[in-house]
């Protein structure tokens, strides 16, 4: 039986499954509407290539800051209220989600920010209002609401009924550029870093080296995402991107996608608070 609406929309409790860029961008944006009440879900290693905007990090160094909203990294669900009476986004590590039917009262949102490119198992009915993005979703059957994560005139678009989507395993075009920006693996073996985040690299620079071999720049820009330095990793995983556009700025920013699919959530969550208080009535 579905639960009433909470009669402040701030205090709606609300899940996001993984902690990357995309969805530390639609929690920073949740955060900044009001919820009060969010909490993220990672795995115990994860591999965010925007890592100066991605709350993953705190699963690695404790705690994490994008554009002034902080993420703890918390031990388990008992921890969230202390976490949220510092105004701080509980991440807690949890691969399998436990949290979904451990938390008191369930949640009323789950948010399935994963980026997967597949469903790793969310479904419907594990919160009031299951919301998923990107190809490998089915709004209907994987969840009530999916939204468009692929670039483009539908980017953001709330779908109710039927898939995202196929992904096109093309990069988004920066300044013309797409797969040429992408840093990837050329071998199985440990990451070595050799530039940082917000360096200015020229066509050639070598960014990283995995098992020895050079990763280098397909072009000028500046390295606006790196994976951690000692990561391991298998051939062809993308270990970073290139910005052609030449900004530090962007580096340390929630990007315009991922704001678009913070607002796409805003909407999704405001809605349906609305129907349910109406229902309530």
């Amino acid at each position: 039986m579905a639960k009433a609406a909470p009669a402040i929309l701030g205090e709606m409790p609300i899940v996001i499954k993984g902690a990357g860029e995309m969805a530390s961008g639609i929690t920073v944006r949740l955060h900044r509407a009001g919820f009060r009440r969010l909490v993220l879900l990672e795995t115990p290693a994860p591999l965010a290539v925007r890592r100066a905007v991605s709350f993953s990090e705190a699963v690695y160094d404790g705690a994490m800051t994008v554009e002034g909203v902080t993420a703890i990294r918390v031990p388990d669900a008992a921890s969230f209220h202390s976490a949220w009476d510092r105004d701080a986004i509980p991440l807690q590590v949890d691969p399998d989600w436990r949290t979904l039917t451990e938390f008191p009262g369930g949640f009323a949102v789950s948010v399935d920010a994963i980026i997967a490119k597949k469903n790793l198992g969310t479904s419907r009915g594990e919160a009031d209002l299951v919301i998923a993005l990107g190809p490998g979703f089915a709004a209907g059957s994987d969840a009530d609401i999916v939204i468009e994560t692929n670039r483009g005139h539908d980017l953001g678009r709330l779908i109710t009924d039927g898939p995202a989507e196929a992904n096109t395993g093309i990069p988004g075009n920066i300044a013309g550029y797409t797969g040429e920006r992408v840093l990837r693996a050329p071998a199985d073996g440990i990451v070595e870093t050799v530039r940082a985040i917000g360096d200015s690299v020229r066509f050639g620079d070598v960014v990283l080296r995995v098992d020895g071999q050079d990763v280098v720049s397909a072009l000028d820009g500046v390295v606006r995402g790196c994976i951690r330095n000692g990561t391991a990793v298998g051939r062809g995983l993308k270990l970073g991107d290139v910005d052609p556009r030449g900004d530090r700025r962007y580096c340390f920013t929630v990007s315009e996608k991922a704001r678009a699919l913070g607002g796409s959530v805003l909407e999704a969550i405001v809605g349906f608070w609305h129907s349910r208080m109406a229902s309530d009535r």
